[in-house]
């Protein structure tokens, strides 16, 4: 009964959403236009722009005998003064020729006689000229605002790599792709997405390497968000993404520009979302995860050594506190009987089962790291110390944990810090929490559940329609020349096979004509 109440009070629920097209506030589908007259358009604009003390009117004198009247109107803050008062305000002054297109000297002119479009681009920086008796606006480019310096991202720092990172504005940031990439086939199509923000999406690829589907499929998605605004790249990727209730991340973000423009290379889309300093890139796979441009800087012994470090990182993060407490709670006889008296030794005075013990080790670490980063740098690496050592120390002699479990979780914290990407990093610590429950319920074959239980989920996963698990399932042996090893580079001619390149071969046999 209780099922047939829920499901009439949903079924109640949904007749009564409203559409989102028809909420409040949202602007009309036909668009109105300028009046020829000034005096009305400049009313219509304080009418639907109130309570805007940074939007500022300048009135000119143009034409021969300087009776034509004019209106300049600009968002304070969200122009470039100088541009204004040199390439605007000064040639008009000075020619006063209605002439405007040859009179000022900005780049980016656009004639408009839409409001909806004058009043968005006045947000975005513009500055609006509005001449009586004509009913066509002009709009001229003049954005400019606070900005920081182009620094290497903190938290995605390269040893051999470039020491430039994204910043907030979006042009600059496909500036510094195009750095990378000074070619015609690096294409971008533009995507304006939320009823209120309207934030601005680009979306660059290889249009000679990327493949057709993904871009429509990756375009279509953008357009179908319906939402106020997208403040952050995080926010559309979880928008987008195909598994949403999944923790595994399917698309990566990043602030390094090297490393945009490696994946557009291999085939991958970029996308450079305004006001955020991260890109979006897609389709990812598991093992892209485990991927540093470093590893292609170094000798290929080092950086296959370092990226197999990776991958037992990652099996250490999610299965060694679980077979710490399966081995105590169910599998003493794996245990040598000198490990054993060393345990019992170090635990005969800790009152609490093996998995409270870890639980509660594991909640105090995600707390002193997530207080280290929300702090101050200074404050920051003292929580840490504090938390790490003394804390840790005072727990064992007061009884609370053992020192095995203190160096389980170290262990544990180090290995999740060698995988590359925070968003794996942040998943695998999560994953390890049900692992440690099904060993303390079943002990080893808790784990095994455990472990065959997510292979199966990951290979069923998806990431804009590629495999997650690709090459490995499904097997694709060309790829395998930079999964768990890195050959040398000139052993790697093709792109990777799972983002089904147009272009296959990424580089011509140098290496093999030199031997010759």
């Amino acid at each position: 009964m209780e099922i047939f109440r829920y499901l009439r009070k949903q079924r109640k629920l949904q007749s009564q959403i409203v559409p989102f097209e028809a909420m409040e506030g949202d602007p009309p589908k036909e668009s109105p236009q300028l009046s020829n007259n000034l005096a009305e358009n400049l009313d219509y604009l304080k009418q639907n722009i109130p309570n805007s003390p940074d939007l500022m009117f300048r009135t000119l004198r143009l034409g021969e005998d300087r009776q034509e009247e004019a209106v300049l109107v600009y968002n304070d803050g969200m122009v470039d003064k100088n541009s204004l008062n040199n390439n605007v305000i000064r040639p008009l002054i000075e020619t006063g020729s209605l002439d405007i297109l040859q009179c000022v000297s900005i780049a980016n002119i656009k004639l408009s006689s839409s409001w909806d479009e004058i009043e968005d681009r006045l947000y975005r920086g513009f500055t609006l000229l509005i001449v009586d008796r004509s009913s066509m606006a002009y709009l001229f480019e003049t954005q400019g605002w606070p900005q920081r310096a182009i620094e290497e991202p903190q938290s995605e720092t390269s040893i051999n790599g470039a020491h430039q990172g994204f910043s907030e504005i979006a042009t600059q940031n496909i500036a510094l792709i195009r750095r990378h990439l000074p070619n015609k086939q690096l294409q971008m199509s533009k995507v304006n997405v939320g009823i209120r923000g309207k934030t601005e999406i680009s979306v660059l690829y290889l249009a000679d390497v990327c493949h057709p589907s993904f871009i429509h499929e990756f375009l279509e998605r953008i357009r179908r968000i319906e939402i106020d605004s997208i403040i952050n790249t995080g926010e559309l990727a979880e928008c987008i993404e195909d598994h949403p209730y999944s923790p595994l991340p399917q698309f990566q973000l990043t602030e390094r520009p090297d490393n945009v423009a490696s994946h557009l290379l291999q085939g991958r889309i970029a996308a450079v979302v305004d006001c955020s300093p991260n890109v979006l890139i897609s389709p990812m796979t598991f093992f892209s995860y485990f991927q540093t441009l470093d590893d292609y800087s170094s000798r290929w012994y080092v950086s296959s050594f370092i990226r197999l470090l990776r991958f037992i990182g990652f099996l250490i993060s999610i299965l060694l506190p679980a077979l710490y407490i399966s081995a105590l709670s169910f599998h003493y006889e794996l245990i040598p009987l000198e490990m054993i008296i060393t345990i019992g030794e170090s635990r005969y005075k800790v009152a609490f089962p093996p998995l409270l013990e870890a639980l509660m080790m594991e909640l105090a670490l995600e707390m002193i790291r997530e207080a280290g980063i929300r702090l101050p740098a200074p404050i920051g690496q003292t929580v840490g110390i504090v938390g790490g050592i003394v804390i840790g120390q005072a727990a064992v002699e007061a009884g609370i944990v053992s020192n095995i479990m203190v160096i389980v979780v170290s262990l544990t914290a180090i290995a999740s810090f060698i995988i590359p990407s925070k968003e794996m990093g942040a998943a695998i610590r999560l994953i390890q929490f049900p692992m440690m429950l099904m060993a303390a319920m079943f002990g080893m074959i808790g784990i095994s559940i455990g472990i065959m239980s997510l292979i199966g989920y990951m290979v069923s996963m998806k990431s804009l329609g590629t495999p997650y698990m690709t090459p490995l399932a499904p097997f694709r042996l060309w790829d395998w020349r930079d999964l768990l090893i890195r050959l040398p580079i000139w052993r790697m001619d093709f792109r990777p096979q799972s983002n089904k390149p147009m272009q296959k071969r990424r580089q011509g046999n140098i290496r093999h004509k030199e031997d010759n």
